[in-house]
């Protein structure tokens, strides 16, 4: 018979495997040696959130970043005591590698739309691990690189032929 310590184990093995196969899967963490994704792994921890609860707070310098497990959040922006839904965002999305390469105050709110588990990894203990591997800052400066560059493309794209509209937003891959 098993005693609630070795249920314990096996329950920290299993959330342990979870945690490495959902870092495989998001793209800042996808190449990175297995090495490094195990200490990620280890050092995530899971939040459970009810409706409403908010995951970060507009202007404050949280330093984490978090995959959404389940449920839905909401990505508001709060101007003149009013907030307004900006974009919805749902299971399978990582949101925070900005925060956890440094000092970054939120622009925006995140709230849970309906009960939400995020798997969450702290810029403190991201720092540590990529202290022990610093050959990797390369690939994550190349992953940063790849995403605005997308998302110039996608902003070229969906406004073709309206930049004066939009000329302010368009052009970030140029910094």
């Amino acid at each position: 018979m098993n005693s609630n310590s070795d249920q314990d184990k096996i329950l920290e093995q299993c959330e342990f495997q979870d945690n490495l196969s959902i870092l495989r899967q998001i793209t800042f963490f996808s190449g990175l040696p297995i090495e490094l994704l195990k200490v990620f792994a280890y050092l995530c921890t899971r939040e459970e959130l009810t409706s409403g609860h908010y995951l970060f707070s507009q202007d404050d310098d949280d330093g984490c970043g978090y995959f959404i497990i389940s449920g839905q959040t909401e990505l508001v922006r709060k101007e003149n005591d009013a907030e307004q839904v900006v974009k919805t965002f749902e299971e399978g999305v990582f949101i925070g590698v900005l925060s956890l390469l440094g000092t970054m105050p939120r622009l925006f709110s995140l709230k849970a739309k309906d009960p939400v588990t995020c798997l969450v990894i702290t810029r403190e203990k991201f720092t540590k691990a990529v202290e022990r591997f610093p050959e990797i800052m390369p690939k994550l400066i190349q992953m940063i690189v790849n995403r605005i560059a997308l998302w110039d493309k996608q902003a070229i794209h969906a406004r073709s032929g309206q930049w004066k509209e939009y000329n302010e937003n368009i052009g970030i891959s140029v910094i």
